[in-house]
């Protein structure tokens, strides 16, 4: 049976120059009418865990959340969705650094301007002040990272850097350990936690 995960691998394989036949027919078979253009998979982890907390199905909603591996990847995802491709209606989350990137993607592609919801430096770090350092350090406690944490913050570079900082680069620096802490930190966010560029980003879907 078709679901969203096989149409955003369709996607994922067209964006690589694959044929847009197969997810054009799985876009009519899924009823999708929006895509979430995200940079990431660490991002994609976090709106998936926001979305099922508020007790959402995104997919049944006709939503697909997709992960371009990069900002600089816009372009070709928008053009391939937006009004010359399968017509969907287009929202963005990026980092602030990544709003160019974004911009000028989506205006090549003659999208109507989305919401682009910016992040202040990166989703990682809007987290990160939003449970503050400490709780953070209760979850790397909880995951059995205390020793790598510890670690990491008697490097040389580390020394004097605010928590903050710390607890972000350190989330960076482990393959697939900012996917699995983007679902996490979400996770952990009391309702009046949640960083406004993705509580503006659920609300608007």
């Amino acid at each position: 049976m078709a679901d969203m995960r096989m149409f955003r691998d369709e996607v994922t394989g067209w964006a690589g120059s694959g044929s847009g036949g197969p997810a054009r027919e799985l876009a009519e078979q899924l009823g999708v009418h929006t895509a979430v253009l995200l940079e990431g998979l660490s991002d994609l982890a976090a709106v998936e865990a926001l979305a099922a907390g508020r007790g959402r199905d995104l997919a049944a909603e006709g939503v697909c959340v997709v992960s371009m591996g990069g900002a600089m990847s816009v372009g070709r995802y928008a053009t391939l969705l937006g009004p010359s491709g399968l017509g969907l209606r287009l929202i963005g989350l990026c980092d602030e650094r990544e709003k160019p990137f974004f911009d000028r993607g989506l205006n090549s592609a003659r999208a109507p301007r989305p919401g682009v919801f910016v992040c202040n430096a990166d989703l990682e770090d809007e987290l990160i002040r939003a449970l503050g350092p400490a709780r953070v350090e209760q979850i790397v406690q909880a995951e059995d990272e205390l020793r790598a944490w510890q670690t990491f913050t008697r490097q040389p570079a580390q020394r004097g850097r605010p928590r903050h900082q710390q607890l972000r680069r350190f989330i960076g620096t482990k393959k697939g350990r900012k996917i699995r802490y983007g679902r996490l930190l979400v996770e952990a966010l009391a309702p009046d936690q949640v960083p406004t560029p993705l509580d503006d980003l659920l609300a608007g879907l």
